[in-house]
């Protein structure tokens, strides 16, 4: 793999995990006060894993990709059915991008691509009730 592929799917990650940590803010001003932990805890790792993927671009002779002031959101969010189906859809978005990374790069930063698309996969299912077949991949689901 070349390095400017990696690069290019490490920013394209970077920039889903920008989405999703303002998606989550979203989600946890909607969703229900018995799921608002498990959006807490979800915002938490979106953010961490973003924080990461600053420095990995950084590292890699990037210039991180920066957040945007706002999102376009899928649909709206007026209520707390509709919060969980928008934290479904940002992890199935987030699997998407790491899956490519997973594709593009080798090594440490293959790994832990695939660490995060196997999280985003998990956390999809857990807000969704169920799963895919091959999460991260459009081409399979």
């Amino acid at each position: 793999m070349t390095t400017r592929v990696a690069l290019e799917a490490a920013q394209a990650a970077l920039a889903a995990e920008h989405a999703a940590v303002y998606g989550y803010g979203v989600v946890g001003g909607r969703v229900g006060l018995a799921r608002r932990s498990e959006a807490t805890a979800a915002y938490t790792a979106h953010r961490a894993r973003r924080d990461a993927l600053a420095r990995t671009v950084r590292d890699m002779g990037g210039r991180p990709t920066v957040a945007a002031a706002a999102y376009a959101l899928p649909f709206e969010v007026p209520d707390g059915a509709a919060a969980v189906r928008l934290a479904a859809e940002l992890e199935d978005r987030v699997a998407g991008v790491y899956s490519d990374l997973v594709r593009a790069s080798e090594g440490p930063l293959r790994r832990e691509a695939a660490g995060a698309l196997r999280e985003a996969a998990v956390r999809a299912v857990r807000w969704r009730g169920s799963g895919v077949a091959f999460p991260g991949l459009a081409e399979r689901a």
